[in-house]
């Protein structure tokens, strides 16, 4: 029984742009940095609380939220929660937050914020 070979149609070449690191800044968000910065942290608490094996009511309760904004929060929807408060959340997760300033790398388009979770300072 012979088998019908499927054509298929070539496609106009892609073209393929190199991002910047930044996603935010890629889609031409205002405060880019900021919106990174804020999903940097974000991130950092999601895997804090992952690594603790809490539920989302227990972490609500320790940073002494609402059950709705933590669930907010593990989504990504971070309009509400600005840097700062991220911050304090990540106090309270019993982490200390440093920010460390320096000049942009030359050959680096933008100045960048970047958020890094280390084992100790």
């Amino acid at each position: 029984m012979a088998t019908k070979a499927k054509q298929v149609k070539t496609a106009e070449p892609i073209e393929i742009e190199t991002g910047t690191g930044n996603v935010f800044e890629d889609l031409g968000l205002p405060d880019a940095a900021g919106r990174l910065a804020k999903a940097e942290l974000a991130r950092v608490i999601r895997k804090i609380i992952a690594d603790k094996g809490w539920t989302q009511r227990r972490t609500a309760e320790v940073l002494g939220i609402a059950p709705p904004d933590m669930s907010d929060l593990v989504r990504g929807k971070l309009a509400r929660f600005s840097q700062e408060r991220l911050e304090r959340f990540l106090n309270s997760l019993d982490m200390d937050v440093r920010i460390q300033v320096g000049p942009r790398r030359k050959g680096k388009k933008h100045a960048s914020v970047t958020v890094e979770l280390v084992g100790a300072f």
